[in-house]
């Protein structure tokens, strides 16, 4: 009986001091994964003169014709492969007052779109370096277009942009990449003029 009593302390002893060890260990629980973004340093290059419009973009992005289904000849998207950003660009032809309303509507509209997800809708009026008006609207939440521009000289033509991600990934881990993003973006609007040499219709 006693053998019994002493294997039983022994055991017991054995597993507390197993459990005693185990959980001195520095344990804590690990956080969601959450997407790591290296962000390179920013530098530009100048548009091609081939668009009606100039300004310098991203030497991390590639220019890309604009592939949807809608597109026009001057369309055009900005795409960062290591982020999967998107910044789409479109342009119009500004015939009178009538097509500039119209515009002007289309641009409102489709950032209003997103005030289902949007927890808020900030919008800037800013001049540029260049002289140019630009209306910036930043959203916040689950938005699949976190920053959209437009500017217009009124007479001629109409330029909007807007940014969207290619991934599942929530916004709120997202956001180092879209501030960066948004750095460009205004390094782009900075650097805007109109390109009158290129014959648009």
């Amino acid at each position: 009986m006693k053998r019994k009593v002493r294997r039983l302390n022994s055991l017991f002893v054995v597993v507390f001091v197993v459990l005693i060890i185990g959980c001195s260990s520095d344990y804590a629980p690990k956080p969601k994964g959450y997407n790591r973004f290296v962000l390179p340093p920013h530098e530009y290059q100048a548009l091609p003169d081939t668009f009606p419009y100039s300004f310098e973009y991203s030497k991390h992005a590639r220019l890309l014709r604009d592939s949807s289904w809608i597109s026009d000849r001057f369309w055009v998207e900005i795409y960062y492969p290591q982020f999967k950003a998107d910044i789409n660009i479109t342009y119009k032809v500004v015939d009178n007052q009538d097509s500039l309303k119209g515009y002007l509507d289309d641009a409102y509209f489709l950032t209003a779109k997103h005030q289902i997800k949007a927890s808020g809708i900030d919008e800037t009026i800013a001049k540029t370096a260049t002289g140019k008006t630009v209306v910036y609207a930043e959203l916040d939440g689950e938005v699949p277009s976190q920053f959209q521009f437009f500017t217009t000289d009124s007479t001629k033509n109409f330029f909007r942009g807007a940014l969207y991600f290619d991934t599942k990934v929530h916004n709120d881990s997202l956001m180092p990449a879209i501030e960066y993003v948004k750095i460009d973006i205004v390094k782009m609007m900075n650097s805007f003029t109109w390109n009158d040499k290129v014959e648009v219709k």
